[in-house]
């Protein structure tokens, strides 16, 4: 089966197709990878097959801010997601798709030009979750802006289609997702560059990021430093993008990287502090840790509401974050056994899922309809 996956050229929208569209490959299936220029030369020292297609988030977002200066953040949102990446995305991936037409187009929830080209071409379109659904009222706000890329159609999510891949397990479940007429469940497995096996700097291990957008957040990022430093842990923390510097001087116990290989950090963590990204949300999830979330936008502060509705986090926003409190949050995470075991049937939740090798006939099954 020939597959094409497609993303937007950002961490948190692409790496998460990695695991499936490696389980294809190594299945036998011709899998490529379409996505924008920054992250083409990664991908292709992956050995992927790949494509250049669409612009990066950050190019569509000074255009839509240039069109609404003084407008509200969901009209530059809806004019990024619904219009400017979409159109460029589904004029790039036309021609390929005409010229090497694959027999399913799987693509990460916000690149939805990538479904509108799927249905011009007749290919069969599934959506993989990212992150979370746009709330109803947004989605009701959004819905005439994404209808041109539906050809008039009425799919059963704007961005999700009729049929959705579901990374998120059911104790932390988007309800949104789960009401796809077609939906897949499928692990969320963690997934980063191949690197040097991590040796931890010793336990109890605390592992504070704000992942790849939210970085340049250096006040929370030294609060929650200088509430670490007041409990007697070790502290392993990734700036992403950032710059290790912008933090100033830190503890002796503390590590400061720009990247780390997050999984193999995980491995050996006993919390996560963090922005609530989904990725990091979910690689902590199944590894049943309890966590912290601070979260800086996007959907972060629904996932920081729903893991501290299921029981395994606690969260924090705004003038919340100080060293006192986060030392507080932190000290209660690592200290009360309920955190961790509610965190513990959580991963068990995961690991009961399919894996990326387990759905592949199911999603050959569907294209084949």
């Amino acid at each position: 089966m020939r597959i094409l996956f497609s993303g937007r050229p950002a961490y948190g929208h692409l790496y998460p197709l990695l695991p499936l569209a490696a389980a294809a490959r190594e299945a036998g299936h011709q899998v490529t990878l379409a996505t924008g220029s920054a992250f083409v030369p990664r991908l292709t020292a992956l050995g992927f097959d790949t494509r250049t297609v669409g612009i990066s988030v950050a190019e569509a977002e000074a255009e839509a801010v240039r069109r609404h200066p003084d407008g509200p953040v969901v009209d530059v949102m809806i004019t990024m997601f619904g219009d400017l990446l979409p159109r460029r995305t589904l004029a790039d991936l036309e021609p390929v798709l005409a010229a090497e037409p694959p027999d399913l187009v799987i693509y990460e929830m916000s690149d939805v030009g990538a479904a509108g080209a799927a249905l011009r071409a007749g290919v069969p379109a599934v959506s993989i979750t990212i992150g979370r659904s746009m709330p109803p009222e947004i989605r009701d706000k959004a819905a005439d802006s994404f209808d041109w890329i539906w050809s008039g159609r009425s799919p059963a999510n704007p961005m999700l289609g009729d049929a959705c891949i579901d990374l998120w397990p059911p104790g932390l479940a988007d309800p949104i997702a789960a009401a796809i007429p077609t939906r897949f469940p499928l692990r969320p497995v963690p997934w980063s560059p191949p690197a040097p096996p991590w040796h931890s700097p010793g336990s109890p291990l605390v592992y504070l990021t704000l992942g790849t957008v939210a970085f340049r957040a250096t006040e929370v990022f030294r609060a929650a430093l200088d509430g670490l430093a007041q409990l007697p842990v070790r502290v392993v923390v990734a700036v992403g993008p950032g710059d290790p510097a912008a933090l100033g001087p830190v503890p002796d116990r503390v590590e400061v990287w720009r990247f780390v290989p997050q999984d193999q950090v995980l491995r050996h963590a006993d919390l996560v502090v963090h922005h609530g990204g989904s990725g990091t949300t979910l690689g902590a999830a199944s590894h049943g840790l309890p966590q912290l979330v601070l979260p800086q936008g996007a959907d972060q502060f629904v996932n920081a509401e729903v893991l501290t509705a299921q029981g395994s986090g606690l969260s924090l926003v705004g003038d919340e974050v100080t060293p006192d409190i986060v030392a507080e949050c932190a000290r209660t995470l690592l200290g009360e056994p309920v955190y961790r075991a509610t965190a513990h049937a959580l991963r068990e939740q995961i690991a009961a899922m399919p894996s990326p090798t387990d759905v592949l006939p199911t999603l050959e099954a569907h294209a084949a309809r």
